[in-house]
């Protein structure tokens, strides 16, 4: 806000503390702290005249210098102001004291030197200073002081520190004489007159217009919204609660915003008044409506966000239901999208997302009804106007796809799987029906991709076994996740075939519907939020477990913790894992956090924050599923990395496949340079081991030397005489 629209709003606000009902000095200090923003200035001050009229008293102070310790008890002969009524005083570059005359702003007055001398005492570098009349007499002094550096005394503030004067003269001798609002109607004119907001004062009970200050009167726009807000006020059955609320008028005309406020006063003739102010608020409503676009709008795309979706399709549906119709949600996911980011770069990706954006636009009924819901998925709601062209729509989009791509002059092909769920048919909640489409697009890529398909019957069971496992998950999670469970899993040293460590991996002993693996829940708990929880406690058992295989003859042991992409993501996962270190005493060295290799590329100057935020705890960092997102190994360069573990997809065939050899050998080599350990996951025959131990790996994980199981278990295994294969 800019500072004249600031002068304004001050002097609006303050004008509605005439008929405040607290004391003079709460008043007072009311309205220099609010003053002071518009002011800026380092302390304002309220002084009066000692009984017996030869000293200085503090009334008010704001914050700033001790006003209260150096400005009490000075001698007022030393303090009046030198030939007017108001007067400016500062220390000029040259060191001396200037005063100038408020009525003759550029011309410089005679200084005795004693306000110099008391602004040396301040280190104030401007002193602006107004008397205060109470029934003809000089009784107080309202001041306003600045001690850092060079300040601005324009003309404008000069006038503005007078027309504050004046007020508080107004409110003391209201106090004084429990008479009028105001002494004067001329002061009152002057002052709401100076006010850059519209002002209109009307009789309480008959309406009559009693005033109109410049600005109102000088302006149509203004006039017209305040009369206007002022008819509906008086022909409302509530008019007392109105009278309380702020309303916004829009001038079509001028393109204007005004805010318009309504207060009650006491007019100079003792007759109760509403005061309308109205206030220019074009800009604010302009920042309102950048912040409300930002809010629901993709910032790539131009396309509405997930939040704007989840909005619309819920005042479609009720609409649709109470016009007995139907629409449609149409869920799509492009089709092996990852190999246009990763053979291309991640620019031409986004080129792509925009291309189809606006391809979903162009196609007529979906224009204002496409989201993008993130990544690579569209939503498309099919209103009941458009559902009989729902299969033209679908046609459409599927001859949209089966087009290619211009990208980087050359073409590409980039198809979609698109799910359909029609409401309220299949569901009317919002959540559920998109959770619908969401399932019929699965379908559609298990189909071979590249098509669609609708949601049907056949399908309701996996839905309702979801809805249980996320009902059941979220109970588990309220009480004390004591349902679920820490497995561990070996990783042997090839050399020696000693168990050097272990991975902790969560299990899920639900009460209502059993032993569940990993992949029947954890991508569900990521989608849900709650996988944050779930990711803390295992960390927490993991390390109570770790100490304890520490202090009983196993000082040297680690154990592996994943932290899940959404864990990594929490801005306080650094101080989550300290506190945890810390919790349960474990030695943090022997912990190895472990973070996947689609977080890493994700933002690699936040995840080097985050790494060296968690490596300065202790812990050692390994980088999990190496091998499955970009296989780019310029980034493990950047990343401090202790253990780096290849993606068991790389195992599977590595005895027929040289690539697979290839690659592994690689990533030792690397590995060696960057001074870094190699875990390889997935290792199932005594073929593979030979292969790895020949390529020169580290560490191996997997079924052949152990599968997950409890505590008691793995010790019993690996602690107490595990035999060699």
């Amino acid at each position: 806000m800019d500072e004249i629209n600031v002068k304004d709003e001050v002097l609006s606000e303050v004008v509605q503390s005439l008929e405040s009902d607290q004391t003079f000095q709460e008043i007072v200090y009311s309205i220099s702290e609010n003053v002071n923003r518009y002011l800026k200035a380092d302390g304002i001050s309220l002084l009066q005249i000692s009984a017996d009229g030869k000293k200085l008293e503090t009334v008010i102070h704001t914050e700033g210098i001790n006003h209260k310790v150096i400005l009490s008890n000075v001698s007022v002969d030393k303090f009046k102001p030198a030939g007017s009524e108001l007067r400016i005083s500062y220390i000029g570059e040259d060191g001396k004291g200037h005063c100038y005359s408020i009525s003759e702003p550029d011309k410089e007055c005679e200084d005795s030197g004693i306000v110099t001398s008391i602004l040396n005492q301040l280190g104030v570098t401007t002193f602006i200073t107004a008397p205060i009349h109470i029934n003809g007499i000089k009784a107080m002094y309202f001041v306003v002081s600045h001690d850092k550096g060079s300040y601005e005394c324009s003309r404008e503030r000069v006038r503005f520190v007078k027309d504050i004067s004046k007020l508080i003269q107004s409110i003391a001798q209201r106090k004084v004489t429990k008479n009028s609002l105001l002494s004067s109607y001329e002061v009152l004119k002057s002052i709401l007159s100076s006010i850059g907001s519209g002002i209109i004062v009307c009789n309480r009970s008959t309406g009559n217009i009693l005033f109109e200050n410049d600005v109102a009167s000088g302006c149509a726009e203004i006039r017209d919204s305040i009369k206007e807000s002022l008819k509906d006020l008086f022909a409302s059955e509530d008019m007392e609660e109105r009278i309380n609320y702020a309303v916004e008028r829009y001038n079509t005309d001028s393109g204007i915003w005004f805010e318009i406020k309504f207060s009650e006063l006491t007019w100079i003739d003792g007759s109760p008044v509403i005061v309308c102010t109205a206030l220019d608020i074009t800009q604010k409503k302009k920042n309102q409506q950048k912040i409300e676009y930002q809010a629901h709008n993709d910032f790539l795309t131009g396309l509405y966000n997930r939040m704007k979706c989840e909005g619309d399709l819920r005042r479609i549906i009720k609409n649709t239901v109470k016009q007995d119709k139907k629409g449609a949600v149409l869920f799509i996911d492009l089709d092996n999208f990852k190999h246009i980011n990763d053979g291309l770069g991640h620019q031409y990706g986004d080129i792509l997302l925009q291309q189809i954006a606006a391809g979903l636009q162009s196609i007529p009924g979906l224009r204002d009804h496409c989201y993008r819901m993130g990544g690579d998925e569209f939503v498309v709601i099919v209103t009941p106007e458009n559902y009989e062209s729902l299969d033209r729509i679908t046609t459409n989009i599927k001859a949209m796809f089966n087009k290619p791509w211009y990208l980087m002059e050359t073409e590409y092909f980039c198809t979609m799987s698109m799910g359909i769920a029609v409401f309220p048919d299949d569901s009317r909640d919002v959540h559920e029906i998109t959770r619908m489409a969401d399932v019929a697009m699965y379908e559609a890529k298990k189909g071979g991709k590249n098509g669609f398909t609708y949601y049907s019957d056949s399908e309701q069971q996996n839905t309702a076994k979801r809805l249980d496992i996320e009902n059941s998950m979220r109970q588990a999670i309220a009480t004390d996740i004591d349902e679920f469970v820490v497995f561990y899993q070996p990783v042997v040293d090839v050399i020696t075939e000693e168990c050097a460590s272990c991975e902790a991996l969560v299990r899920w002993d639900s009460k209502s519907l059993g032993f569940m693996a990993p992949g029947d829940f954890i991508p569900l708990a990521e989608y849900l939020g709650l996988i944050t929880s779930i990711g803390d406690y295992v960390l927490e058992e993991a390390c109570l477990q770790c100490k304890y295989w520490n202090d009983n003859g196993h000082p040297d042991f680690r154990i592996n913790v994943n932290l899940s992409v959404v864990q990594l993501l929490q801005k306080d996962v650094v101080d989550v894992v300290k506190r945890t270190l810390e919790k349960t005493g474990v030695n943090p060295s022997n912990i190895v956090l472990e973070i996947t290799e689609s977080f890493a590329i994700n933002d690699m100057d936040r995840v080097l924050t985050i790494i060296m935020g968690l490596k300065e705890l202790g812990p050692k960092i390994a980088l999990d599923d190496f091998g499955t997102g970009y296989s780019s190994l310029n980034y493990i360069k950047q990343l401090p990395l202790d253990i780096i573990k290849v993606d068991k997809t790389f195992i599977d065939d590595i005895v027929e496949d040289d690539y697979a050899q290839a690659f592994v050998k690689l990533i030792v080599d690397l590995s060696k340079t960057i001074g870094s350990k190699i875990v390889v996951e997935g290792v199932e025959h005594k073929e593979q081991l030979d292969i790895l131990k020949e390529l020169g790996v580290d560490y191996i994980q997997g079924y052949y030397y152990g599968k997950p199981v409890p505590s008691n278990e793995f010790e019993e295994i690996n602690f107490r005489g595990r035999n060699s294969k």
